[in-house]
């Protein structure tokens, strides 16, 4: 081969290599170019799940917000449902004691006027008049009997454990079920919303027990540790699903969830638990200092 042939030959080795080095240059731009759209593609994807996912943590986080606005309102609203509640109970108490106590005290004054009066007259007219008197004295009783339900005059004029021990003399009279009581003097330095609070837990807790509990004994209890107080009321009787018992339509039999709004709304917690052969237990714990500290409401118990 002449030295052209081979100086041609050559050349067109080094044209070739040259074409198939910028064809495969070529080439790898072209897949360099595609693998930077797709990643451009999925960092503009990602980006919009990533605004996406902080709108909806935004969103979620309103929602959150106005739930627990909510809740602290429909807390409030019944913190002042149960407040006008015991200002209802306590005005009506007072009237019955002053307006109709007073009446009936007069009507029966004048009866027995009308008894000395009639000395002269048949004997089936003092009769009549001494049963009326009966009747007075009765009715009298009675509207006493039902003023100390509403608000014992007690729990505001001499404190909580006068009127614990008043009612608990009530409570045994009526149903024969003995009552042991222990409380720490101190509990009088309460204020009187947390021991009217005591106190109306007590009075719900006992009645549950004269209704459905068929006790043969009751222990009441005030300690104070660690700067909370703690109510406890157990008894002996039968126990109960304290599950069940939150259903509404027993709610209004057991009274549990009025019975830990009122702790609640005084910064305090609730609880109950109810065993076969221990009974139930019956617990307020509520703090002795001035402030009222924030609460976590959990489920009221666990039942048998």
């Amino acid at each position: 081969m002449s030295l052209r042939s081979k100086v041609h030959s050559n050349g067109f080795s080094r044209n070739g290599r040259g074409h198939r080095e910028s064809a495969t240059t070529g080439l790898r731009r072209g897949e360099l170019a595609a693998i930077s759209r797709e990643l451009k593609r999925e960092t503009s994807l990602r980006v919009v799940a990533q605004e996406a996912l902080a709108s909806s943590e935004r969103r979620y986080d309103l929602l959150v917000q106005r739930s627990d606005r909510m809740q602290a309102h429909l807390r409030r609203l019944s913190q002042e449902i149960l407040s006008a509640h015991e200002e209802e109970r306590k005005k009506i108490s007072r009237e019955l004691h002053d307006e109709i106590g007073q009446t009936l005290t007069a009507v029966n004054v004048k009866l027995s006027a009308l008894k000395i009066q009639a000395a002269d007259n048949t004997q089936g007219l003092k009769t009549r008049i001494a049963s009326t008197q009966r009747l007075v004295e009765r009715s009298m009783n009675s509207v006493h009997q039902f003023a100390r339900r509403l608000r014992p005059p007690l729990l505001d004029d001499l404190g909580l454990i006068p009127a614990l021990h008043s009612y608990m003399k009530d409570f045994t009279k009526r149903t024969r079920i003995p009552i042991h009581f222990a409380a720490f003097a101190g509990i009088e330095r309460l204020d009187i919303d947390k021991r009217t609070v005591l106190y109306r837990v007590a009075q719900e807790a006992l009645t549950n027990v004269a209704k459905h509990a068929r006790a043969s004994r009751v222990n009441l209890t005030i300690v104070k540790l660690r700067g909370d107080v703690y109510m406890d009321v157990q008894d002996d009787g039968r126990a109960f699903s304290v599950e069940r018992a939150l259903v509404p339509m027993r709610n209004q039999r057991l009274g549990l969830l009025g019975m830990r709004e009122r702790v609640e709304m005084v910064g305090g917690s609730f609880t109950v638990e109810s065993e076969r052969n221990n009974g139930t237990l019956v617990r307020a714990q509520i703090p002795s200092g001035a402030g009222r500290r924030a609460t976590r409401r959990a489920p009221i118990g666990s039942g048998s």
